[in-house]
């Protein structure tokens, strides 16, 4: 294998990969890239087992072929050397030569064949879409997902599609985040995967809003063609919780409010609260809204906010930050909130719109 190119191109695919490869690996060839030389482009694919990244570049090949080297030493000689450099890579035996004006650097490899890589997904649908559309969706649900809850099935993304739409849809079991886009075009069939959280972060980085993306669903992968970039998930086997029974309906109180100025009422009002539990109190009656927070040090924080209510008198408790990352991904002037009562979840959403609803679950305090 032999092959010449510029430094700037040979250090966007390994930028665009070097997320997925870990420091610390139970088998050495994960710390590996695997690079492919042939017909005028080099490849660089990473893989952690659960997230595979290949990303390509043009190249000038002397010789084809293929080995595994170390990413981020590759990486880190890349960025080192000056702007606008040629850089000449060779295999010479067991070791690959990096050439670069008077700079030479051999590095250690291990076979390509070793490499675990994941072909074909057998993809059961294939759906294309703008990447910003892709984007709001991760962007707007992905705060919901658990952190290594036992339930392992949370600890991830629902990524849906029943024919009209896509919908992206998580849940840490005291709240959720539902957000779905109208599909153009044929009719698909419906299906559900899980994404795990990793994939949804590092999809989420190499996002960059501009172009279509090509959405392959398999049975045990996802895959996602973006900006010259191949992304492949392994997919959480488990059932995810049926949550459109954890949306409320019945919401006949219905708070409306400015959302910035109920934002920055939360974060003073939070700052006062537990450090441990988060949890503020809203006592909700006719056109205004009384915001709470004490923590063990017998401090106390309260505000009184004006919002437009319709429904009966109502005092709850929340998580604050929940709240507050809800607020976040509504990107309205004016929020919605709807009650049933001050046990039961509340819905937010932007008024009107019925795409993106944020479900909070109520706190004892």
């Amino acid at each position: 294998m032999k092959f010449t190119a510029a430094r700037e191109a040979l250090l966007k695919p390994l930028q665009a990969v070097i997320g997925v490869v870990e420091r610390r690996q139970t088998m050495p060839i994960l710390a590996n890239v695997l690079l492919v030389a042939k017909d005028d482009l080099v490849s660089v694919t990473a893989t952690d087992l659960e997230v595979e990244l290949v990303a390509s570049t043009g190249a000038e090949i002397g010789g084809a072929g293929e080995i595994t080297v170390s990413g981020r030493k590759l990486l880190d000689i890349c960025r080192a050397l000056p702007e606008q450099a040629e850089v000449a890579i060779q295999l010479s035996g067991e070791k690959l030569s990096i050439r670069s004006g008077r700079s030479k650097f051999t590095l250690t490899t291990l076979p390509a064949a070793d490499f675990p890589t994941v072909e074909d997904i057998n993809a059961g649908q294939t759906l294309a879409l703008p990447q910003a559309t892709l984007g709001t969706l991760l962007d707007k649900t992905h705060f919901s997902m658990a952190q290594q809850d036992v339930r392992y099935y949370l600890n991830g993304l629902l990524v849906e599609t029943d024919g009209k739409y896509l919908r992206a849809v998580a849940t840490d079991g005291h709240r959720l985040a539902l957000c779905q886009v109208q599909l153009d075009g044929k009719k698909m069939p419906q299906q559900q995967v899980i994404m795990p959280r990793k994939g949804v972060l590092e999809l989420q980085r190499l996002m960059s809003g501009e172009g279509d993306v090509e959405l392959q669903l398999g049975s045990n992968h996802i895959r996602i063609e973006l900006d010259g970039i191949r992304f492949t998930s392994k997919l959480i086997d488990g059932r995810f919780p049926e949550y459109e029974r954890v949306i409320p309906e019945d919401t006949s109180n219905r708070l409306t409010a400015d959302r910035q100025l109920f934002k920055g009422a939360l974060q003073r009002t939070a700052i006062l609260s537990n450090e441990k539990y988060r949890g503020i109190r809203l006592i909700i009656r006719d056109s205004a809204v009384v915001l709470q927070a004490h923590n063990p040090e017998q401090e106390e924080a309260e505000e009184e906010l004006e919002v437009s209510y319709k429904g009966e008198d109502i005092e709850i408790g929340f998580n604050v930050n929940y709240l507050l990352d809800a607020l976040g991904a509504i990107e309205s002037e004016e929020i919605s909130l709807a009650l049933v009562d001050g046990n039961s979840s509340c819905l937010l959403q932007m008024p009107g719109n019925e795409d993106c609803k944020y479900v909070v679950m109520p706190m004892r305090l």
